[in-house]
C-alpha cells in the first residue's frame, strides 16, 4: 500500500467489533454498529512537523476517532479511513 496523506491527514484502519454478544449471540452484518476504532496507517507531513502533534500520535497507535469524520476508501481490496487529526478522539496505549 502506497497511500500519503497530505498536511494534517491520517489513514488509518478500521478495527472491526466483535460479531458475537457476550452471551454468544452472533451478529449479521447488517446488525453490527460501524466501528470508530481504528489503527493509524500514515500521518501526514503536517502532523511530523509539528512537534506537539508528533508526540502525541505515532504509526501504529489505536485510536478512537469522531463516529462520522473521514472519507472511506479501498486500495488493493483494503478499506481505509482519511480524517483530520482533530477528529481524533483519544490515543488507546
Amino acid at each position: 500500500m502506497n497511500l500519503k496523506p497530505l498536511e494534517d491527514k491520517l489513514v488509518i484502519k478500521k478495527i472491526e467489533k466483535e460479531e458475537t454478544t457476550k452471551s454468544g449471540i452472533v451478529l449479521p452484518s447488517s446488525a453490527k454498529e460501524e466501528s470508530n476504532m481504528a489503527e493509524v496507517i500514515a500521518i501526514g507531513k503536517g502532523i511530523l512537523d509539528d512537534e506537539k502533534k508528533k508526540d502525541e500520535i505515532q504509526v501504529g497507535d489505536k485510536i478512537i476517532f469522531s463516529k462520522y469524520a473521514g472519507s472511506e476508501l479501498e486500495v488493493e481490496d483494503e478499506k481505509f479511513t482519511i480524517i483530520k487529526f482533530s477528529d481524533i478522539l483519544a490515543v488507546i496505549k
